[in-house]
């Protein structure tokens, strides 16, 4: 190959790898900052990679954002919160209802319940 074509193969290397960096670097990717639809996949995602009793309550508001939905109640002492985030389309109606969301259940603020499972149990205490 000759000379020139070999530095402009590097050039656009080059010129790339700022592009990739300034992104990484500038680029907020924050669930309050996504569309709904990539913010449904992300925290579908995210959800399905949860482990119980791994996972905070504070771990969910810095990686999933604020909730769409959440409730609380206190039994003999120990603090419960079910949080939704809505991780799929039901109708567009411009509300979010908790058909549309995974609930998380934290009992103490660690994550003790995923699903509709979880928002049985809360709702049975």
């Amino acid at each position: 190959m000759s000379k020139k074509i070999v530095s402009r193969i590097l050039l656009a290397l080059a010129a790339y790898g700022v592009f990739v960096a300034l992104v990484i670097t500038f680029y907020d990717d924050s669930p309050a900052k996504m569309q709904w639809r990539d913010r449904e996949d992300y925290n579908s995602q995210f959800i399905g990679k949860l482990k119980l009793e791994e996972f905070t309550f504070d771990q969910a508001i810095t990686e999933l954002g604020s909730p769409d939905i959440t409730e609380a109640k206190k039994v003999a002492k120990i603090r419960y919160q079910v949080m939704f985030y809505r991780t799929q389309h039901v109708k567009s109606d411009g509300i979010t209802t908790a058909d549309e969301c995974t609930a998380l259940l934290f009992k103490n603020n660690l994550l003790n319940g995923i699903g509709k499972a979880a928002y049985e149990k809360f709702l049975s205490l």
